[in-house]
């Protein structure tokens, strides 16, 4: 796993990074601030950030948001204050797991293990939802070509759904993409030839 450190103190940095290689995580870049934090994050790509929240520039939790935001990777935040104001920002933030300095390797393995798995969740929900919206958008694109087909070409409701369903096959192509070409009349031709 690909990881970015955001930490402004370097003492604490290499600890992190001797933690995270005896781990076998393989750490791609270090930032000092949160600006720096941002720009590795979206130049490496990295599988995870673990981003402390007081840092110059601009602070952990606002360059977590912007990394959660762009959906790059999961944040695990780290901080020596455990204010209860703080963690609720750091979770609005988008951040996926929390630590309190100082920490252990024992506390950090679960939190990492804890973020990357809400956000694998998190996507695939996501992914999930995206695909539910574009077989609804179009459904409402075949049943509104239905109806012209129909009102059109004097064509029943089956009749007309075995025509789109027939010119999607005979075209290769899916029956949206011959309900947008209906829906833009580029398909009158194709309707009397075919009938």
């Amino acid at each position: 796993m690909r990881v970015l450190i955001a930490e402004d103190e370097a003492l604490i940095r290499l600890d992190l990074r001797e933690m995270l290689e005896e781990e076998g995580f393989d750490v791609v870049g270090e930032a000092a601030d949160g600006e720096q934090a941002v720009a590795l994050a979206q130049d490496l790509g990295p599988d995870l950030v673990i981003c402390d929240v007081k840092m110059p520039k601009m602070d952990g939790i606002a360059a977590a948001a912007q990394i959660t935001d762009a959906r790059i990777a999961p944040v695990v935040m780290l901080t020596a204050f455990s204010q209860r104001d703080l963690v609720e920002r750091a979770r609005d933030a988008g951040a996926m797991a929390y630590l309190v300095k100082p920490f252990q390797k024992r506390d950090l393995l679960p939190a990492i293990e804890m973020a990357t798995t809400r956000f694998a969740e998190m996507r695939a929900l996501e992914s999930e939802v995206t695909g539910l919206r574009e077989r609804l958008e179009a459904r409402k694109l075949i049943e509104r070509a239905k109806g012209a087909l129909m009102t059109e070409h004097a064509l029943s409701e089956p009749e007309a759904f075995r025509w789109i369903q027939r010119a999607a096959m005979d075209n290769r192509t899916s029956m949206r993409a011959v309900a947008e070409l209906v829906l833009s009349g580029d398909a009158e031709t194709a309707v009397a030839t075919d009938r």
